[in-house]
Protein backbone atom coordinates (compact mmCIF):
# COMPACT_ATOMS: atom_id res chain seq x y z
CA UNK A 1 0.00 0.00 0.00
CA UNK A 2 2.90 2.44 0.80
CA UNK A 3 4.51 1.57 -2.71
CA UNK A 4 1.09 2.58 -4.93
CA UNK A 5 0.47 5.72 -2.17
CA UNK A 6 3.90 6.88 -3.04
CA UNK A 7 3.86 5.90 -6.95
CA UNK A 8 0.48 8.22 -7.03
CA UNK A 9 1.81 11.17 -5.40
CA UNK A 10 5.07 10.72 -7.45
CA UNK A 11 2.63 10.97 -10.63
CA UNK A 12 0.68 13.74 -9.45
CA UNK A 13 3.94 15.84 -8.91
CA UNK A 14 5.06 14.45 -12.31
CA UNK A 15 1.78 16.29 -13.37
CA UNK A 16 1.96 19.51 -11.82
CA UNK A 17 5.34 19.84 -12.58
CA UNK A 18 5.03 19.38 -16.66
CA UNK A 19 1.89 22.14 -16.27
CA UNK A 20 4.38 24.57 -15.29
CA UNK A 21 6.98 24.05 -17.44
CA UNK A 22 3.78 24.21 -20.38
CA UNK A 23 2.75 27.05 -18.61
CA UNK A 24 6.19 28.57 -18.44
CA UNK A 25 7.27 27.92 -22.54
CA UNK A 26 3.61 29.35 -23.69
CA UNK A 27 4.84 32.81 -21.67
CA UNK A 28 8.09 32.68 -23.40
CA UNK A 29 6.53 32.13 -26.87
CA UNK A 30 4.02 34.47 -26.43
CA UNK A 31 6.22 37.24 -25.54
CA UNK A 32 8.43 36.47 -28.40
CA UNK A 33 5.64 36.36 -30.88
CA UNK A 34 4.42 39.85 -29.24
CA UNK A 35 7.80 41.48 -29.76
CA UNK A 36 7.86 40.53 -33.29
CA UNK A 37 4.51 41.28 -34.01
CA UNK A 38 4.18 44.32 -32.22
CA UNK A 39 1.12 45.80 -34.02
CA UNK A 40 -2.39 43.91 -34.46
CA UNK A 41 -5.27 45.19 -36.51
CA UNK A 42 -8.25 44.64 -34.84
CA UNK A 43 -10.68 47.22 -35.78
CA UNK A 44 -14.05 45.90 -37.34
CA UNK A 45 -16.53 44.31 -34.49
CA UNK A 46 -20.14 43.51 -35.96
CA UNK A 47 -22.79 42.48 -33.00
CA UNK A 48 -26.17 41.61 -33.06
CA UNK A 49 -27.95 44.47 -30.54
CA UNK A 50 -29.83 41.28 -28.89
CA UNK A 51 -26.57 39.82 -27.33
CA UNK A 52 -25.07 43.80 -26.50
CA UNK A 53 -27.85 43.99 -24.49
CA UNK A 54 -27.92 41.01 -22.49
CA UNK A 55 -24.42 41.41 -22.18
CA UNK A 56 -24.79 44.87 -21.31
CA UNK A 57 -27.09 44.78 -18.69
CA UNK A 58 -27.18 41.06 -17.72
CA UNK A 59 -30.78 39.15 -17.34
CA UNK A 60 -32.33 41.88 -14.85
CA UNK A 61 -32.53 44.63 -16.76
CA UNK A 62 -33.91 46.06 -13.43
CA UNK A 63 -30.46 46.30 -12.39
CA UNK A 64 -28.34 47.14 -15.61
CA UNK A 65 -24.66 46.59 -15.37
CA UNK A 66 -23.12 47.99 -17.87
CA UNK A 67 -19.49 47.75 -17.18
CA UNK A 68 -19.69 43.81 -18.03
CA UNK A 69 -18.81 44.56 -21.89
CA UNK A 70 -16.42 46.81 -22.94
CA UNK A 71 -14.22 45.98 -25.92
CA UNK A 72 -10.99 47.87 -24.75
CA UNK A 73 -8.48 46.74 -27.57
CA UNK A 74 -11.38 48.42 -29.64
CA UNK A 75 -11.21 52.19 -28.59
CA UNK A 76 -8.26 52.72 -26.79
CA UNK A 77 -4.76 53.63 -28.37
CA UNK A 78 -2.04 52.09 -26.37
CA UNK A 79 -1.77 49.43 -29.21
CA UNK A 80 -1.44 51.57 -32.16
CA UNK A 81 1.76 52.78 -33.38
CA UNK A 82 0.72 56.67 -33.22
CA UNK A 83 -1.20 57.41 -30.14
CA UNK A 84 -3.82 59.85 -30.89
CA UNK A 85 -4.97 62.54 -28.65
CA UNK A 86 -8.41 62.80 -29.39
CA UNK A 87 -11.52 60.38 -30.44
CA UNK A 88 -13.86 61.53 -32.55
CA UNK A 89 -17.25 59.43 -32.80
CA UNK A 90 -19.60 59.30 -35.89
CA UNK A 91 -22.71 57.38 -35.62
CA UNK A 92 -23.40 56.46 -39.21
CA UNK A 93 -25.24 55.04 -41.96
CA UNK A 94 -24.00 54.54 -45.67
CA UNK A 95 -26.16 56.93 -47.15
CA UNK A 96 -23.91 58.95 -45.64
CA UNK A 97 -20.28 57.85 -46.31
CA UNK A 98 -19.38 61.06 -48.56
CA UNK A 99 -20.15 63.44 -45.82
CA UNK A 100 -17.96 61.54 -43.69
CA UNK A 101 -15.65 61.10 -45.57
CA UNK A 102 -15.38 64.93 -46.12
CA UNK A 103 -15.94 65.64 -42.04
CA UNK A 104 -12.88 62.39 -41.21
CA UNK A 105 -10.42 64.54 -43.34
CA UNK A 106 -10.80 67.43 -40.79
CA UNK A 107 -9.04 65.21 -38.32
CA UNK A 108 -5.51 64.71 -38.11
CA UNK A 109 -3.42 61.33 -37.04
CA UNK A 110 -4.03 63.45 -32.96
CA UNK A 111 -7.62 62.25 -34.11
CA UNK A 112 -8.70 58.27 -33.58
CA UNK A 113 -11.73 57.98 -35.67
CA UNK A 114 -14.44 55.75 -34.36
CA UNK A 115 -17.84 54.70 -36.80
CA UNK A 116 -20.44 53.18 -34.60
CA UNK A 117 -22.60 51.65 -38.13
CA UNK A 118 -26.62 51.53 -37.54
CA UNK A 119 -27.02 50.05 -40.84
CA UNK A 120 -24.40 46.73 -40.23
CA UNK A 121 -22.63 47.90 -43.52
CA UNK A 122 -18.82 48.10 -42.61
CA UNK A 123 -17.33 46.72 -45.78
CA UNK A 124 -18.38 49.32 -48.05
CA UNK A 125 -16.31 51.87 -46.08
CA UNK A 126 -12.98 50.23 -46.97
CA UNK A 127 -12.66 52.14 -50.14
CA UNK A 128 -11.63 55.48 -48.26
CA UNK A 129 -7.51 54.81 -47.07
CA UNK A 130 -8.42 56.42 -43.55
CA UNK A 131 -11.19 53.74 -42.95
CA UNK A 132 -8.74 51.25 -42.69
CA UNK A 133 -7.07 52.88 -39.62
CA UNK A 134 -10.43 53.90 -38.02
CA UNK A 135 -12.77 51.91 -35.61
CA UNK A 136 -15.57 49.97 -36.88
CA UNK A 137 -18.42 48.96 -34.06
CA UNK A 138 -21.94 47.38 -35.94
CA UNK A 139 -24.77 46.91 -34.21
CA UNK A 140 -27.53 47.67 -36.25
CA UNK A 141 -30.58 49.89 -35.83
CA UNK A 142 -29.45 52.13 -32.43
CA UNK A 143 -28.20 55.51 -31.72
CA UNK A 144 -25.58 57.33 -30.50
CA UNK A 145 -26.58 57.90 -27.32
CA UNK A 146 -27.16 53.91 -27.40
CA UNK A 147 -23.30 52.96 -28.18
CA UNK A 148 -21.69 55.61 -25.84
CA UNK A 149 -23.42 54.31 -22.93
CA UNK A 150 -22.39 50.55 -24.20
CA UNK A 151 -18.83 51.34 -25.57
CA UNK A 152 -17.67 54.91 -24.33
CA UNK A 153 -17.12 54.01 -20.58
CA UNK A 154 -14.91 56.42 -18.68
CA UNK A 155 -12.01 53.75 -18.26
CA UNK A 156 -12.27 52.93 -22.07
CA UNK A 157 -11.49 56.15 -23.03
CA UNK A 158 -9.64 57.88 -20.66
CA UNK A 159 -6.39 58.12 -22.74
CA UNK A 160 -8.15 60.70 -25.32
CA UNK A 161 -7.59 64.35 -23.75
CA UNK A 162 -10.66 64.86 -25.72
CA UNK A 163 -14.21 62.83 -26.83
CA UNK A 164 -16.41 64.29 -30.10
CA UNK A 165 -19.50 62.56 -30.19
CA UNK A 166 -21.21 63.84 -33.67
CA UNK A 167 -24.09 63.50 -35.56
CA UNK A 168 -23.39 62.15 -39.23
CA UNK A 169 -24.77 65.08 -40.79
CA UNK A 170 -22.49 68.07 -40.59
CA UNK A 171 -21.41 70.22 -43.29
CA UNK A 172 -17.37 70.60 -41.78
CA UNK A 173 -16.32 72.92 -44.91
CA UNK A 174 -15.03 75.92 -41.85
CA UNK A 175 -13.83 73.52 -39.48
CA UNK A 176 -10.38 73.34 -38.67
CA UNK A 177 -9.93 70.54 -35.60
CA UNK A 178 -6.74 71.28 -34.62
CA UNK A 179 -7.48 75.02 -34.14
CA UNK A 180 -10.40 74.21 -32.51
CA UNK A 181 -9.08 72.64 -29.93
CA UNK A 182 -6.64 75.17 -29.04
CA UNK A 183 -9.77 77.45 -29.00
CA UNK A 184 -11.03 74.86 -26.31
CA UNK A 185 -8.03 75.12 -24.06
CA UNK A 186 -7.44 78.55 -24.62
CA UNK A 187 -10.48 79.32 -23.41
CA UNK A 188 -11.03 76.66 -20.65
CA UNK A 189 -14.14 74.53 -22.18
CA UNK A 190 -14.72 71.57 -21.07
CA UNK A 191 -17.99 71.17 -22.50
CA UNK A 192 -18.38 72.88 -26.08
CA UNK A 193 -19.27 72.70 -29.66
CA UNK A 194 -18.92 74.01 -32.64
CA UNK A 195 -20.99 77.33 -33.99
CA UNK A 196 -23.96 76.82 -36.27
CA UNK A 197 -24.23 78.35 -39.62
CA UNK A 198 -27.11 80.89 -38.81
CA UNK A 199 -28.69 79.88 -42.35
CA UNK A 200 -29.15 75.93 -41.44
CA UNK A 201 -32.52 76.47 -39.12
CA UNK A 202 -31.44 77.03 -35.37
CA UNK A 203 -33.56 75.90 -32.47
CA UNK A 204 -31.20 77.95 -30.29
CA UNK A 205 -29.47 81.39 -30.27
CA UNK A 206 -26.97 80.10 -27.88
CA UNK A 207 -25.15 77.75 -30.48
CA UNK A 208 -25.42 80.40 -33.26
CA UNK A 209 -22.10 81.34 -34.89
CA UNK A 210 -20.91 84.68 -33.97
CA UNK A 211 -18.90 86.25 -36.32
CA UNK A 212 -17.23 88.62 -34.01
CA UNK A 213 -15.65 86.58 -31.92
CA UNK A 214 -13.58 83.34 -30.97
CA UNK A 215 -15.90 81.92 -28.51
CA UNK A 216 -19.36 82.64 -26.70
CA UNK A 217 -20.36 81.50 -23.22
CA UNK A 218 -23.72 83.09 -22.92
CA UNK A 219 -26.72 84.32 -25.13
CA UNK A 220 -29.77 86.71 -24.77
CA UNK A 221 -32.93 84.82 -25.87
CA UNK A 222 -36.65 85.70 -26.16
CA UNK A 223 -38.12 87.15 -23.21
CA UNK A 224 -38.88 84.87 -20.54
CA UNK A 225 -37.55 81.60 -21.70
CA UNK A 226 -34.58 81.64 -19.30
CA UNK A 227 -35.17 82.23 -15.95
CA UNK A 228 -31.29 82.99 -14.76
CA UNK A 229 -29.28 84.45 -17.36
CA UNK A 230 -26.47 81.40 -16.44
CA UNK A 231 -28.55 78.49 -16.82
CA UNK A 232 -29.64 77.34 -20.30
CA UNK A 233 -30.55 78.08 -22.69
CA UNK A 234 -29.25 81.48 -22.06
CA UNK A 235 -25.54 79.84 -20.90
CA UNK A 236 -23.98 76.81 -19.40
CA UNK A 237 -26.07 74.86 -22.97
CA UNK A 238 -25.08 73.30 -26.29
CA UNK A 239 -26.39 70.89 -28.25
CA UNK A 240 -26.54 66.94 -28.56
CA UNK A 241 -25.51 67.03 -32.42
CA UNK A 242 -22.03 67.87 -31.71
CA UNK A 243 -21.08 68.14 -28.47
CA UNK A 244 -16.84 68.06 -27.40
CA UNK A 245 -16.08 66.75 -23.82
CA UNK A 246 -13.18 66.74 -22.33
CA UNK A 247 -11.70 63.44 -20.21
CA UNK A 248 -13.10 64.67 -17.07
CA UNK A 249 -16.45 66.41 -18.29
CA UNK A 250 -17.42 63.00 -20.00
CA UNK A 251 -17.01 60.73 -17.39
CA UNK A 252 -19.50 62.85 -15.41
CA UNK A 253 -21.67 62.82 -18.43
CA UNK A 254 -21.43 59.48 -18.99
CA UNK A 255 -22.58 58.27 -15.53
CA UNK A 256 -25.74 61.00 -16.50
CA UNK A 257 -27.09 59.01 -19.67
CA UNK A 258 -29.37 56.63 -18.99
CA UNK A 259 -28.97 52.97 -20.59
CA UNK A 260 -32.15 52.87 -22.52
CA UNK A 261 -31.22 56.55 -24.14
CA UNK A 262 -32.24 56.91 -27.47
CA UNK A 263 -32.36 60.27 -29.35
CA UNK A 264 -30.85 62.44 -26.28
CA UNK A 265 -33.27 64.67 -25.80
CA UNK A 266 -32.81 66.95 -22.80
CA UNK A 267 -29.45 65.80 -22.00
CA UNK A 268 -28.22 69.08 -23.52
CA UNK A 269 -30.12 71.14 -21.06
CA UNK A 270 -28.59 68.82 -18.11
CA UNK A 271 -24.96 69.35 -19.05
CA UNK A 272 -23.94 71.89 -16.77
CA UNK A 273 -24.48 69.43 -13.85
CA UNK A 274 -21.38 68.09 -15.09
CA UNK A 275 -18.44 70.99 -14.40
CA UNK A 276 -18.63 73.99 -12.22
CA UNK A 277 -18.70 76.82 -12.97
CA UNK A 278 -20.78 75.62 -16.24
CA UNK A 279 -21.45 79.59 -17.42
CA UNK A 280 -18.03 79.52 -17.49
CA UNK A 281 -17.01 76.24 -18.80
CA UNK A 282 -19.58 75.14 -21.54
CA UNK A 283 -19.49 77.27 -24.33
CA UNK A 284 -19.65 77.69 -28.36
CA UNK A 285 -16.42 78.09 -30.42
CA UNK A 286 -17.57 81.07 -33.44
CA UNK A 287 -14.50 80.65 -35.35
CA UNK A 288 -14.37 77.12 -36.36
CA UNK A 289 -17.97 76.36 -37.82
CA UNK A 290 -20.77 73.76 -38.90
CA UNK A 291 -23.44 73.50 -41.03
CA UNK A 292 -26.52 71.50 -39.54
CA UNK A 293 -27.58 69.52 -42.66
CA UNK A 294 -30.85 68.11 -41.01
CA UNK A 295 -30.85 63.97 -41.91
CA UNK A 296 -32.84 61.96 -40.17
CA UNK A 297 -30.90 59.70 -38.09
CA UNK A 298 -31.31 55.96 -39.09
CA UNK A 299 -33.07 56.94 -41.97
CA UNK A 300 -35.30 54.44 -43.26
CA UNK A 301 -33.93 51.38 -40.50
CA UNK A 302 -37.21 51.26 -38.89
CA UNK A 303 -40.12 50.48 -39.78
CA UNK A 304 -43.44 52.52 -41.55
CA UNK A 305 -46.41 52.57 -39.42
CA UNK A 306 -49.57 54.34 -40.40
CA UNK A 307 -48.46 55.84 -43.46
CA UNK A 308 -45.15 57.52 -41.60
CA UNK A 309 -41.68 57.35 -42.55
CA UNK A 310 -39.68 55.48 -39.82
CA UNK A 311 -38.22 58.39 -38.36
CA UNK A 312 -41.39 60.42 -38.38
CA UNK A 313 -42.32 58.14 -35.39
CA UNK A 314 -40.43 60.32 -33.13
CA UNK A 315 -42.85 63.16 -33.21
CA UNK A 316 -45.43 62.43 -30.57
CA UNK A 317 -42.74 61.34 -28.16
CA UNK A 318 -41.04 65.17 -28.78
CA UNK A 319 -44.06 66.28 -27.38
CA UNK A 320 -44.14 64.74 -24.19
CA UNK A 321 -40.84 65.52 -24.05
CA UNK A 322 -41.85 69.46 -24.71
CA UNK A 323 -44.10 69.14 -21.85
CA UNK A 324 -41.28 67.10 -19.52
CA UNK A 325 -38.56 69.41 -20.25
CA UNK A 326 -40.89 72.72 -19.42
CA UNK A 327 -42.06 71.52 -16.20
CA UNK A 328 -38.36 70.49 -15.15
CA UNK A 329 -36.84 73.38 -15.74
CA UNK A 330 -39.57 75.75 -14.99
CA UNK A 331 -39.42 77.46 -18.87
CA UNK A 332 -42.71 77.87 -20.74
CA UNK A 333 -43.76 74.95 -22.74
CA UNK A 334 -43.13 77.32 -26.19
CA UNK A 335 -39.80 77.39 -25.47
CA UNK A 336 -39.60 73.45 -26.93
CA UNK A 337 -42.40 73.68 -29.59
CA UNK A 338 -39.53 74.63 -32.77
CA UNK A 339 -37.93 71.51 -31.76
CA UNK A 340 -41.15 69.47 -32.76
Amino acid sequence: MTTLYRSGTFRRTNDRSRLVITSIMGMVLGYFIGISSPYVSLTKISLPSNLVSSLAFGDDHRRPSIERFFPEHLVTPQDLIKKPKYLVTFTVGLNQKDNIDAAVKKFSEDFQILLFHYDGRTSEWDEFEWSKRAVHISVRKQTKWWYAKRFLHPDVVAAYDYIFIWDEDLGVENFNAEKYIRLVKRHGLEISQPGLEPNSGLTWQMTKRRDDREVHKNTDEKPGWCSNPRLPPCAAFVEIMAPVFSREAWRCVWHMIQNDLVHGWGLDFALRRCVEPAHEKIGVVDSQWIVHQFVPSLGSQGETENGKAPWEGVSMSMHCLKFILATIYHTPSCLFSSVV
